[in-house]
C-alpha cells in the first residue's frame, strides 16, 4: 500500500501542533494540552519510523544490486546483510501501517494492572501469585517499571488480590489484551487422588487516570480509616493505617492497606479508583467498537475468559484467536509476546478492514 499520501497528512498534522504549543495560552487547559502532547509523541514517532523504513528499503536495493556483483566478496556480504534488513523491513512496515491507523487514545498511557482470586478456593489464590510473576517478568522484559500498590496475601501462600502500577512506553498499548479471565488446569498439590482441578483468576487492565481526565469531588467520597489485615509486612496490624474509599456516585469501593501511612494508603487509593472511573467511562466510549475487534481488546466483561493453562499438556491456549503455544514454562517466565504479537496483528487486520484502509 502507498502510503505517502498518509504520512503528508500526519506531517502537515505536526505542524499544526507544534503552532498549537507555542501559543502563550496552550497550557490554560491542562487536559487538552495534554492530549494534544500526546498526539504530538506519536507522530514524531510514527515519522521517525516512516523515515527509516524508507532508508531501509534503500539499503535492500542497494545490497540487492551489490549481490549481483561480479566480486564474490561483495556480493556475498551484500546477501549476508539482506535478511536482517527485510527482517527490519517488515516490522517498520507493520509499526508504520498500525500508526496510521485511528489512534486510541489511551494506548501509550501508564496502567494498572489488578488480578483477582476466582473460582477455586486456596488453588485459585496460589495461581495469581505466579500470573502476578509472570507479569512482573514481562514488564521487565519490555524495560518497564512495576510498582506495587495494593495486595491481599491468603492463608496458603497465595494473593486473594494484587494491584500494580505499569509505567513505561505504551504501556497500555500491549497490555490491555490482558484483561478477562485466566483459566489453570492441573493437579493441585492438595489433591491426593490426582485429579485435575479448573481454577480461575481474573485480571483487570486499567490505563491510568491522571487528575485532569477524573475530578474526584470531596462531596463524592466517602473516605474511612480502617484498621490493616490478613497476612502480610511489619506495618499490617499495627495501625488503622488502612483507608477505604467509597465513590457514592458509582458505588466503587476500593482500599488500601500496604503504606506506611493513611495518607500513603489515601492517595494509593484514589490512584486506583481512578482508574477505575475511567476505564467505565472509555468503556462507554469503546461501544461503537465491533464486536470482532471487542472480542480481542475486551468488552469490559470480566467473566469473559480469555486464556487457559494446561498444566498436564504444558499448554496456554488463547481462546480469542485460537493460537496456543506448549512454551508454558517460558510463558509464565514473562515470554507473554507471542500472544501479545498475534492479538496485536489480528486487531490491527481488523482495524484495517474497518477503516478499508487495507
Amino acid at each position: 500500500m502507498d502510503y505517502a499520501s498518509l504520512i503528508e497528512k500526519r506531517a502537515l498534522r505536526i505542524t499544526e501542533i507544534e503552532e498549537l504549543m507555542g501559543d502563550p495560552g496552550f497550557f490554560n487547559d491542562q487536559k487538552q494540552s495534554a492530549d494534544i502532547m500526546r498526539e504530538h509523541r506519536g507522530l514524531k514517532k510514527l515519522m521517525d519510523s516512516w523515515n527509516r523504513l524508507l532508508q531501509v528499503r534503500n539499503e535492500i536495493e542497494g545490497n540487492e544490486e551489490l549481490a549481483k556483483s561480479d566480486d564474490p566478496e561483495f556480493s556475498a556480504m551484500a546477501e549476508e546483510e539482506l535478511p536482517g534488513l527485510r527482517e527490519e523491513e517488515e516490522q517498520l512496515a507493520n509499526a508504520v501501517q498500525y500508526a496510521l491507523l485511528p489512534a486510541d487514545p489511551n494506548e501509550d498511557r501508564d496502567a494498572l494492572l489488578e488480578i483477582r482470586a476466582g473460582a477455586g478456593g486456596d488453588e485459585a489464590s496460589l495461581f495469581v501469585g505466579e500470573v502476578m510473576s509472570m507479569y512482573q517478568r514481562y514488564v521487565e522484559k519490555r524495560g518497564w517499571k512495576c510498582e506495587h500498590l495494593e495486595s491481599t496475601p491468603s492463608e496458603v501462600g497465595g494473593f486473594k488480590e494484587a494491584v500494580f502500577k505499569i509505567t513505561g512506553e505504551e504501556v497500555f498499548r500491549f497490555l490491555k489484551y490482558e484483561s478477562g479471565v485466566h483459566r489453570v488446569q492441573r493437579v493441585p498439590a492438595t489433591e491426593t487422588q490426582g485429579r485435575i482441578h479448573t481454577s480461575t483468576v481474573t485480571v483487570a487492565v486499567m490505563p491510568e487516570a491522571e487528575e485532569v481526565d477524573v475530578q474526584l469531588r470531596p462531596e463524592d467520597l466517602h473516605i474511612q480509616a480502617t484498621r490493616s489485615g490478613g497476612p502480610g509486612g511489619q506495618h499490617v496490624n499495627t495501625t488503622d493505617s488502612a483507608v477505604q474509599v467509597t465513590h457514592l456516585p458509582s458505588g466503587i469501593q476500593v482500599k488500601s492497606q500496604d503504606g506506611r501511612s493513611q495518607t500513603q494508603n489515601k492517595e494509593k487509593a484514589l490512584q486506583i479508583l481512578r482508574a477505575k472511573l475511567f476505564e467505565a467511562a472509555s468503556r462507554e466510549a469503546q461501544e461503537s467498537y465491533s464486536a470482532q475487534r471487542k472480542s480481542l481488546v475486551g468488552s469490559g466483561d470480566r467473566s469473559e475468559k480469555i486464556r487457559t493453562y494446561n498444566f498436564p499438556q504444558s499448554r496456554v491456549t488463547d481462546h480469542r484467536i485460537n493460537h496456543t503455544s506448549h512454551n508454558m514454562e517460558g510463558i509464565l517466565a514473562g515470554d507473554v509476546f507471542e500472544f501479545t504479537d498475534n492479538l496485536q496483528k489480528a486487531e490491527m487486520e481488523q482495524r484495517l478492514a474497518e477503516e478499508k484502509l487495507s
